[in-house]
């Protein structure tokens, strides 16, 4: 009885589970169907709507789901979870374990880097061209509604990043139930459609997909470029594995998600196929509202809105999650991070990210000013990260998952090959604004590896003209007049002396009764078990260094960690205790580290990171901050 209990609260938590992740997860890709299939017939290369293209494209769309979301995330890129986690930046430091010492280590961060990079560009896009496209049905309810669709637009969008500071748990609720909602009625207006020209099921077999490539050879390759939209998110299922877990996320994909979109695109494919030529070429132009009948339209432009605003939602929290991973693993300098909830640690705000994604998204919306112009740029950045994504699997396989050669090529070619023609299809669209997210993608990549160049040049250098710790603690005691309280000193190698240690006993001329050097160390996977959270060495003479281990997923609050800890020399008293960073200011090296462009943006990223008393939660009125030069 009492296993069978267990089974049953298992069981309920993992659709609980799945119900959340269709809520969170899945709206990006959910919303595609607003789009994805009308471009591939108007946009930059239009296709005729007949029946060898109607069948081409929904076998295409069919396969490439299967292909690349369901067998190459939700199958195989899912089990290579980082102590639970996902994503490029988590697969990054889950291969850098295993090879990372290798001769390639080094081409796999940056390769994880610049997929990471690439995010950001999509994270821009996906707001704007979901927005627009739902709120462009409101063209096909009434065509003079067109000069009202860029100012709806933009109002909705901005009030979606002011919502930002006040956190997603409460709306995150009404996340499920309407997507929920979204899917099924989607899923419905397909089936009813299907139910009008049942031979749209032909498409299930790939020879439509050939056919079509036969046919028309180089025009079936630049639709790739605006197919591909249909799979645009499947990455971002695999970041936000960590969140639901893999098994609810199998579960929400194939049982509910998957069926739903393909009943849409089947349906849009069955409604044009049964339509005279000239009814066709109307309902083209927004075959996701026209699947509705008239009266229902207004009301399904207001289910899309809603479901591209949590789309929206979700892309934006990526953003977030992303920076935050990334600041944790010494690619982004300290920023300001506010946390939106008690409960939920993973519930994060950073403002700057925040209103430079808005900045960014106005800017996208007044320049391409609708979603088929918008829909040009959006693949790239998309198909790129998949791409590399799918270069990194390779090194899984073989480096991690111990797979032989003759088994993992064959797979990755395959994968390579669908891949690589859809980023190949979408570099024919760089002028028609695909240069955005590539330019976007280009200046982050830029920024995240000046800053951790950067970091490991000052730590080298630190390293180099640093004391021994246990040997300036004899040297200061016997000369240095003792205070009472307690000095904690910043320090971010394991070893050495701290400079503000130094110019603390130059310039003050005293030492505290203890004196505790800590460094904060960030590994490699999301969570540090409590147990491994701390490590003292004792070197006498009241002298102490501290270890402080955390996650990249986990927030970095010293006092909290200190709080725990009674084998310092005693417990600590925020109020006795006095915490000393150093301030570097940066100089030019005879023999530079990196070039002088990158030294003087890497300078200017460093005087524009949040302090490190807002990043370790350091109470402000005990902390002193002592300034010295870095040659780098």
């Amino acid at each position: 009885m009492s296993a069978a209990t267990n089974g049953n609260d298992s069981q309920s938590a993992k659709l609980k589970l799945a119900a959340g992740a269709i809520g969170v997860v899945f709206g990006d890709i959910g919303t595609s169907p607003l789009y994805a299939f009308r471009e591939t017939f108007v946009g930059p290369h239009p296709l005729a709507l007949d029946d060898l293209h109607i069948l081409g494209v929904v076998s295409l769309i069919f396969w490439s789901m299967t292909l690349v979301v369901s067998i190459q995330y939700v199958s195989i890129l899912m089990r290579a979870d980082n102590n639970g986690q996902g994503g490029s930046l988590a697969l990054v430091a889950l291969l850098s374990r295993h090879v990372g010492k290798t001769n390639y280590g080094w081409l796999i961060v940056l390769l994880g880097v610049f997929a990471t990079a690439l995010f950001y560009g999509d994270s821009m896009i996906t707001p704007a061209i979901s927005v627009l496209s739902a709120v462009e049905g409101l063209t096909v309810v009434d065509h003079r509604l067109d000069r009202y669709v860029i100012p709806i637009a933009l109002v909705l969008l901005i009030f979606l990043f002011v919502l930002q500071k006040r956190g997603t748990a409460k709306v995150g609720a009404l996340f499920a139930p309407v997507m929920m909602v979204y899917f099924a009625v989607i899923a419905t207006l397909g089936a009813i459609h299907i139910f009008d020209s049942p031979q749209i099921f032909y498409a299930l077999n790939p020879w439509y997909a050939v056919q079509f490539f036969i046919t028309d050879k180089f025009l079936a390759f630049l639709a790739l470029g605006s197919v591909v939209l249909a799979v645009t998110g499947s990455e971002a299922l695999y970041s936000d594995m960590g969140h639901f877990g893999r098994g609810p996320m199998r579960l929400s994909w194939f049982g509910f998600v998957m069926p739903c979109l393909l009943l849409n695109y089947f349906g849009q494919g069955a409604m044009i196929l049964g339509m005279e030529d000239a009814a066709a070429a109307e309902a083209i132009r927004s075959p996701f509202f026209f699947l509705a009948p008239e009266y229902l339209r207004l009301p399904l432009v207001f289910l899309a809105t809603g479901a591209t605003f949590i789309a929206s939602q979700a892309v934006i929290s990526g953003a977030f999650s992303i920076t935050h991973q990334a600041i944790q693993l010494g690619f982004v300098p300290r920023l300001s991070i506010r946390h939106t909830s008690d409960e939920h640690s993973g519930q994060i705000y950073i403002p700057i990210i925040n209103w430079a994604l808005l900045c960014a998204v106005i800017v996208l919306v007044l320049t391409f000013r609708n979603s088929s112009n918008l829909a040009s740029a959006y693949g790239i950045a998309v198909t790129g990260a998949v791409t590399l994504d799918t270069l990194m699997m390779g090194v899984l396989f073989v480096g991690v998952w111990k797979w032989r050669i003759w088994l993992a090529v064959p797979v990755v070619l395959l994968f390579l090959i669908v891949d690589g023609a859809y980023f190949a299809a979408n570099l024919t669209k760089i002028g028609d604004g695909g240069w955005f997210p590539l330019m976007v993608g280009a200046i982050a990549f830029t920024l995240l590896t000046t800053w951790s160049k950067g970091r490991k040049l000052m730590r080298d250098r630190m390293t180099e003209i640093g004391l021994p710790l246990d040997i300036f603690a004899k040297s200061a005691n016997n000369s240095t007049k003792r205070v009472s309280g307690t000095a904690i000193f910043m320090n971010s190698g394991s070893t050495g002396t701290p400079s503000a240690l130094l110019h603390n006993i130059k310039h003050n001329k005293v030492l505290h009764d203890r004196v505790v050097v800590l460094t904060v160390q960030i590994q490699d996977y999301p969570y540090v078990d409590p147990h491994e959270r701390c490590s003292i060495e004792d070197l006498g003479e009241g002298f102490y260094r501290v270890i402080l281990r955390y996650g990249f997923m986990e927030e970095t609050d010293v006092p909290l960690a200190l709080s725990r800890v009674d084998m310092c020399g005693g417990p600590f008293d925020m109020m006795q205790t006095s915490f000393f960073l150093s301030r570097q200011t940066l100089l030019t090296a005879e023999k530079p580290g990196m070039m002088i462009w990158r030294e003087k943006l890497f300078a200017w990223m460093m005087r524009n990171a949040a302090t490190p008393m807002e990043f370790f939660r350091l109470p402000t009125n005990r902390v002193v901050e002592l300034g010295s030069q870095v040659e780098i």
